[in-house]
């Protein structure tokens, strides 16, 4: 979750020192971090090496204008918004500017009041967008990840591991006799088993480490980077522990796992589909065991 009380870093762009001297002298007053770039190429520098919420740039500057500033921020720096500054003699448009990508324009000279509800507007702007994709990622019930945040995961853990030659393990889980727990003692006690079972997976794993996902139902996932076999296989008995001990009626869980090793002489979306495949039938085995149980395809 984005931490609402980090202050907002903000890029300055401009080609005339004392205009950055007084932006950042604003800035400073109104209790922001902030950073100075000369020109755009400065600018792409200092995005490269440094997170940055804001930009304001100004949108005549010699080399690259503020216009392609802005394009080239909108393709490669998409958690970066922008706000374009122009002298009172430019002839560029609100309209223009807006429809180029900017989520603001402003004139110059900057006025303080003005630039200090401009900014306050972005932030209240930015943690709603931040809070809206938040909410979009996450499971309503569990507050676990959801299954679109699993479908673009995935394959990016996939390919780090792969790339970074580390090993990722991947462990299906269901909730047994779930349905007949649900008949007997209703949907809100079933919710109730659910959203424990939630809390024991974070309360299990590695936390900033290590993902836990509800697919939705009683299916839920827990990815692992940079755990061997051996320390998946402890993470899911730790899971199965946790929940055994809770007694929620006939209710245990069956756990596949397994070891996400890319295949080079297959396509990205076929590997992929495999290793969920083997997860998957790796849960179902240990459903046919008898349940209450975890079985390694590794």
């Amino acid at each position: 979750m984005e931490d609402n009380n980090k202050k907002t870093v903000i890029l300055f762009v401009d080609d005339e020192k004392s205009v950055l001297v007084a932006l950042g002298a604003m800035a400073e007053s109104l209790g922001y971090h902030y950073l100075v770039a000369g020109d755009s190429f400065e600018a792409i520098e200092v995005l490269k090496s440094s997170p940055v919420d804001l930009v304001l740039s100004d949108v005549v500057m010699p080399g690259m204008d503020g216009l392609e500033l802005l394009d080239y921020i909108k393709k490669h720096h998409k958690n970066t918004d922008v706000i374009i500054s122009t002298g009172f003699s430019v002839k560029a448009s609100y309209a223009e500017v807006i429809k180029a990508g900017a989520i603001d324009f402003i004139k110059k000279p900057v006025d303080r009041a003005e630039l200090e509800a401009k900014l306050a507007r972005a932030d209240r702007e930015r943690r709603l967008v931040r809070e809206l994709e938040r909410l979009s990622m996450h499971d309503a019930l569990t507050s676990l990840l959801n299954r679109r945040s699993f479908d673009e995961r995935f394959p990016y853990e996939l390919e780090r591991a792969y790339r970074q030659n580390y090993s990722l393990i991947l462990a299906f889980i269901d909730v047994d006799n779930f349905k007949d727990y649900n008949d007997q003692y209703g949907h809100q006690a079933g919710d109730g088993v659910l959203i424990d079972l939630g809390k024991i997976m974070a309360e299990c794993t590695r936390e900033k480490v290590d993902l836990c996902f509800r697919l939705g139902g009683d299916e839920f996932i827990v990815l692992l980077p940079q755990a061997s076999s051996d320390q998946g296989l402890e993470i899911a008995q730790r899971i199965l522990l946790g929940f055994s001990e809770k007694s929620f009626g006939e209710t245990t869980l069956s756990i596949g796992l397994v070891s996400c090793q890319r295949d080079e002489k297959l396509s990205r979306e076929e590997d992929e589909r495999l290793i969920k495949e083997r997860a998957d039938q790796a849960m179902y085995d240990a459903k046919h065991r008898g349940k209450n149980c975890i079985v390694t395809h590794i």
